[in-house]
């Protein structure tokens, strides 16, 4: 069932074209990990964004740009493994002509990725989904209260205790009111929404927060999250503020995943068979 109050896309116009449903750029990718941006980025083109690029480093980019004609991907300086810092300006530039930005998926963990994500975090001024290794990277540093644009951040539970200054592999990782209590904090303490991954995934600005109802066990699989990832950062590009854009895509995910278990299982199916069912979702949206 559709919840009544689940925000909707606005209809398209008959003469729309692709640059009226935003352009998005998607960060991400380093050696063994293209796949992880690319999976955001498709999940991206699915959820309706008109244009997206996909920036990676220039080891992967003949990996990733074999994933789907229809991404622009740009390989960018990197040290042989991942970004250098020589990439940063690039990146910046790119964003600068974006409708909203995703950075994390696959990125890695390096000193210069560190440097690369705290300054996205602190300067970009168009909306932008942080996750995976951009968590780890503003997790303990900087003012995360000093942001130029709208922000969302989309932590599962080892993620958010490493925001919160805490072993990621420790008990409390179970111990889901106390991480909820902290997202709601974190949220209203920074002025960002945060997404918080899980059954019952909870989306808080602090001030106001939503439950997801969708979802199944079956999508505790590599990969899903960057899906998630692309399917919020298209909708930022549509016009739709964080709050509201996370509570669509947590929506359009899960049923995307339902329908992947309802045709392979929750043991075989796969990150890629929820990206290749986002289209239930929307179909189901009408």
């Amino acid at each position: 069932m559709i919840p009544r109050d689940l925000p909707r896309l606005r209809p398209r116009r008959p003469d729309a074209s692709k640059r009226d449903h935003g352009r998005v750029v998607v960060v991400g990718g380093s050696c063994g990990m293209a796949g992880a941006a690319a999976l955001s980025a498709m999940a991206a083109l699915r959820s309706g964004a008109g244009l997206v690029e996909l920036l990676v480093p220039a080891a992967v980019a003949p990996i990733a740009a074999g994933f789907d004609p229809c991404v622009m991907t740009l390989g960018l300086a990197d040290d042989g493994t991942g970004f250098s810092s020589a990439a940063a300006p690039l990146v910046v530039e790119h964003l600068e002509r974006a409708t909203s930005g995703a950075v994390g998926p696959g990125i890695g963990r390096t000193e210069a990725v560190r440097r690369l994500v705290v300054s996205l975090w602190h300067d970009a001024a168009i909306p932008m989904v942080f996750d995976a290794d951009a968590l780890w990277a503003i997790a303990g540093g900087d003012d995360l209260r000093r942001h130029a644009g709208p922000r969302l951040l989309t932590p599962h539970a080892g993620e958010m205790l490493r925001l919160m200054g805490k072993d990621p592999t420790g008990r409390e990782a179970n111990d889901r009111p106390m991480l909820e209590a902290a997202a709601r904090a974190m949220a209203a303490d920074i002025g960002a929404v945060v997404l918080l991954k899980g059954e019952g995934t909870l989306i808080t600005d602090g001030h106001g927060e939503a439950r997801n109802p969708t979802g199944n066990p079956g999508m505790a699989t590599a990969g899903t999250g960057d899906v998630l990832t692309g399917v919020a950062v298209a909708l930022m590009a549509q016009g739709m503020p964080p709050f509201d854009a996370a509570r669509l895509a947590a929506w359009v995910h899960g049923r995307a995943g339902d329908a992947a278990a309802a045709d392979l299982g929750v043991v075989s199916m796969t990150a890629r068979d929820v990206l290749d069912r986002l289209f239930v979702a929307f179909r189901d949206l009408g």
